[in-house]
């Protein structure tokens, strides 16, 4: 009986110790995982990466219908453009404007690295309702892209802007290409149009430049030329670099 007692103790002793060292065990897991770091750097670079993908489905949407797209002769003279794809735009006795898009511009050496921009502000107005549109803008001369490099701009006080010229109206005036340093397109349910933009302002989103280039970058850097373009704007810049070389090739032959 007492040799029983014995064995008992010893296997209730051998059970207490190995419920102790699992439990040990248990928490020394539960503390790394409490621990591990994480962090939404995958998702911020997937958002990036669908808006360049989303910039260049715009612009090749507009260009497929150049009788009420952006004018060949236009394209081909802008110095830079910008896409800012489904840009909200609001209107309710006055209107509001928000959205994020790229810009690229023309070097020595062909259309610079994406620049991730914001665009905030609108104009008074008397429409009802809040849709979002896609935009397009173009820099067509050298003092707006000083403006464009500098960072950040308002159209309209910094830089003059005018709704661009669609299709053949490009052809019924000259007005576009004396005074306006900023032409703006935007596109919403299909219809495709010149817009006013005046009191928008224009500026670098320095958080998606950090994703997009893993550093902060200075805009006049990205634009001029000066850094390599990151594999996820591959897409964005074929697209450029096709309808831009259309537009010369159309140019030239007329």
């Amino acid at each position: 009986m007492r040799f029983l007692r014995v064995v008992l103790g010893a296997m209730l002793f051998a059970s207490l110790l190995t419920s102790q060292s699992w439990a040990q065990e248990t928490n020394s897991k539960d503390k790394t995982a409490t621990f591990e770091p994480k962090t939404d750097t995958t998702k911020s670079e997937t958002d990036i990466g669908k808006r360049l993908d989303n910039a260049a489905s715009v612009l090749t949407e507009i260009m497929e219908t150049p009788d009420k797209g952006i004018p060949t002769n236009v394209l081909d003279d802008a110095k830079c453009i910008a896409v800012v794809p489904s840009m909200l735009h609001i209107a309710v006795g006055f209107g509001g404007r928000h959205g994020k898009g790229v810009a690229t511009c023309r070097t020595a050496r062909g259309w610079s690295a994406p620049a991730p921009i914001g665009i905030t502000g609108g104009d008074w107005g008397l429409q009802l309702g809040g849709q979002a549109i896609d935009l397009v803008m173009l820099v067509m001369n050298q003092k707006g892209m000083d403006h464009l490099l500098s960072s950040k701009f308002k159209i309209g006080a910094e830089a003059s802007g005018a709704a661009g010229p669609v299709g053949r109206q490009a052809d019924a005036g000259t007005d576009w290409k004396m005074k306006s340093e900023v032409l703006t397109y935007s596109r919403s349910r299909g219809l495709f149009a010149g817009i006013n933009l005046n009191g928008a302002s224009i500026k670098q989103d320095k958080d998606e430049t950090a994703v997009l280039y893993g550093k902060i970058i200075p805009f006049q850097t990205i634009l001029s030329g000066k850094i390599e373009a990151p594999p996820t704007s591959k897409n964005f810049l074929a697209t450029v670099r096709k309808y831009s070389k259309v537009a010369t090739e159309k140019k030239e032959a007329e």
